[in-house]
């Protein structure tokens, strides 16, 4: 029985430990498939994407992901040239969309916005980030690199440093690593500090410690998870350039750093990681936009074969 079959991916706190291994297991198997047999797993299906707010790496991982499994996609990546310009509302543009596609990928400013989606929508809907909430497919694709690169999760020692607070990612990611038993650090300024009201369901299953300065314990950690001060989401801009620039990763603090050690971002960088560490063995977040497009290749096959692949 394939248990991902018609489901929603909303939130990565619906997902269990042994669920979120079966996804790896499963993108594993389309990483040694040879590419023929993969185009097999959604030929003839068609993905459907929405996109009110800015994206590069997301949108056409998701497109790249569905065409190696033999499906297209269509949509929309630029809401100014949309009915949405026109006073359409989001409810009707979901309804549309389903008529058209086997599958929705959504991201929105609004919290809840993917959610609303699922109830309106009769396909299967993925948030591919709903305002200042989560980003489950992204969390899937960390966890899976630092399966990958790191050959386990559980006993690692992870960091996670920048904007704690309006990063999405990081919300996603804390609930994930809550399957695992991981020792998490969390560095950022103190107004960005993860937000007050996500802290009681993160401490149920996650145990982290929280610090302004990221080079404490930098030579413990197995993983460096950064991610950029979120500039957009800032109410006040005044305030975005007090913390503008707070941490730089570059080769002095690499330095410090234990010799197999890995640096993941989910990207676009700004400038919290030079350039010239992306060359190192260290660098590995390129790497994790790889990993996207299979994790997504992979989800997308459970999600539209009802026994799986």
């Amino acid at each position: 029985m394939n248990e991902f079959y018609q489901k929603d991916i909303i939130s990565i706190r619906d997902y269990s430990r042994e669920q979120l291994e079966k996804i790896f297991a499963s993108t594993d198997k389309i990483l040694q498939q040879d590419p023929a047999d993969r185009r097999e797993i959604c030929k003839g299906k068609t993905l459907g994407y929405l996109f009110y707010e800015p994206s590069t790496r997301t949108r056409l991982s998701f497109e790249s992901a569905v065409a190696s499994v033999g499906g297209n996609s269509l949509g929309i990546s630029d809401i100014t040239s949309s009915s949405h310009q026109k006073g359409e509302s989001l409810a009707d543009t979901v309804r549309i969309m389903s008529i058209y596609s086997d599958i929705l990928v959504l991201r929105h400013a609004l919290d809840g916005s993917s959610r609303f989606a699922a109830e309106i929508s009769d396909k299967p809907v993925i948030n591919a980030g709903s305002g200042t909430e989560e980003h489950p497919t992204q969390a899937i694709q960390d966890l899976f690199t630092i399966k990958k690169e790191k050959k386990k999760i559980d006993g690692l020692k992870i960091g996670i440093v920048g904007d704690l607070k309006y990063g999405r990612t990081v919300y996603s990611l804390l609930y994930g690593l809550g399957n695992y038993d991981v020792d998490v650090r969390l560095i950022s300024p103190e107004s960005l500090r993860i937000r007050s009201d996500s802290v009681y369901e993160i401490k149920k299953k996650l145990d982290f410690t929280e610090s302004t300065n990221i080079e404490e314990d930098l030579d413990e950690l197995d993983v460096l998870y950064v991610t950029r001060i979120q500039k957009e989401r800032f109410p006040d801009e005044e305030e975005y350039l007090k913390v503008k620039g707070s941490y730089v990763v570059g080769q002095d603090l690499l330095k410090k750093m234990k010799d197999d050690s890995i640096i993941l971002h989910p990207l676009p960088r700004i400038d919290e990681i030079s350039p010239d560490v992306d060359k190192t063995k260290n660098a590995k977040y390129f790497e994790q936009a790889e990993y996207g497009k299979y994790t997504r290749a992979a989800l997308l096959g459970l999600i539209l074969n009802e026994n799986g692949f």
